[in-house]
């Protein structure tokens, strides 16, 4: 696969460096488990990637430096990613579903009810997933996390902040259908450590369990650049939503070789955060004219719409040729 054009000027990478730096400040001056976290991450998994690879690679292989800039710079990004993630949820009124569901969550006794959290962020999420690959502006954010061409664990920390609305709306869900803030919070951190190690570079492939729970397995083929394995499998927990909704693929006899996407993506996490924004119009000067771009706001939202029932009401295979 050719080499991604390199979109930022020479001085990236002292722009990454900075990144870099100002996450770690942030990191160890509010969040020190994260660092904890990552260290914890590196020293559990990392054998295991180096005695039961799926696929024989250095662990300095190519990019390494640009997943470990969005690794140090998690918790900014991540709490950035976080705040846009939720107020976009609100203002998109993905929280009246879980108005809807709010008397019958207080009706269903402690345990039966965390069962239903648990489905209910699965389902949310799978959707949210799903749109993320399939409604083009979400796309854009999106795909940063898709263009890894090598998955091990640290590759699962690339993505971009503004990414973060896949979760949101889930969590979101939750809170407002009247589920206890600590159980939804946990459910999106167990998402996010247990998305790690779905993105570890072993060879495991725990066949009895992949109707069960997702494994790496189910997760490397959705990572796949290869034709018939693209928009699959977009569950996080639970696959029995891509059984459900036509998104499921396990293959016999085949394993996932080829990674990453056709789209161009910068190599450094710089040009990175700032590819999705290229071909927009300038927000400030849309600022000049609020009627028009008033008008143009809706026409946006209205087109989201339209694109997420179709996504929500056709097989995969509609979207193979479509997704870039």
């Amino acid at each position: 696969m050719p080499d991604r054009p390199r979109y930022v000027d020479a001085r990236s990478p002292w722009l990454a460096t900075l990144i870099a730096l100002v996450g770690l400040g942030v990191t160890l001056a509010f969040d020190l488990s994260a660092l904890v976290t990552i260290a914890l991450l590196f020293v559990v998994i990392v054998p295991f990637e180096k005695f039961f690879p799926r696929h024989r690679q250095r662990i300095p292989r190519p990019l390494l430096g640009t997943d470990l800039a969005y690794a140090i710079a998690s918790a900014p990004l991540g709490a950035f990613g976080v705040i846009v993630g939720l107020v976009l949820s609100l203002v998109s009124l993905a929280w009246l579903p879980g108005l809807l569901l709010r008397p019958l969550v207080a009706a269903v006794p402690a345990a039966p009810r965390a069962i239903l959290g648990i489905l209910l962020f699965d389902v949310g999420v799978y959707w949210a997933h799903r749109f993320g690959h399939e409604i083009p502006f979400m796309w854009r954010f999106h795909k940063i996390h898709h263009s890894t061409e090598h998955l091990d664990w640290v590759s699962g920390f690339r993505g971009h902040p503004l990414d973060g609305v896949i979760l949101a709306p889930a969590f979101v869900l939750l809170l407002v259908a009247g589920f206890d803030p600590q159980f939804s919070g946990a459910l999106v951190v167990i998402q996010v450590v247990t998305g790690l190690f779905l993105h570890a570079n072993v060879r495991w492939r725990w066949r009895p369990l992949h109707r069960v729970v997702i494994t790496p397995e189910f997760h490397h083929w959705h990572h796949s650049n290869e034709l018939d394995a693209r928009c699959t499998n977009y569950s996080v927990f639970l696959p029995v939503w891509d059984m459900l909704f036509g998104t499921y693929f396990m293959p016999r006899g085949r394993r996932p070789s080829r990674y990453g996407i056709d789209d161009p993506v910068s190599r450094g996490i710089v040009g990175q955060l700032w590819d999705p924004f290229r071909g927009l119009r300038n927000p400030i000067r849309q600022l000049r004219h609020p009627r028009r771009t008033a008008r143009e706001c809706f026409t946006m939202m209205r087109r989201g719409l339209r694109q997420a029932r179709a996504s929500a009401g056709r097989h995969r295979w509609g979207f193979v040729h479509s997704r870039s």
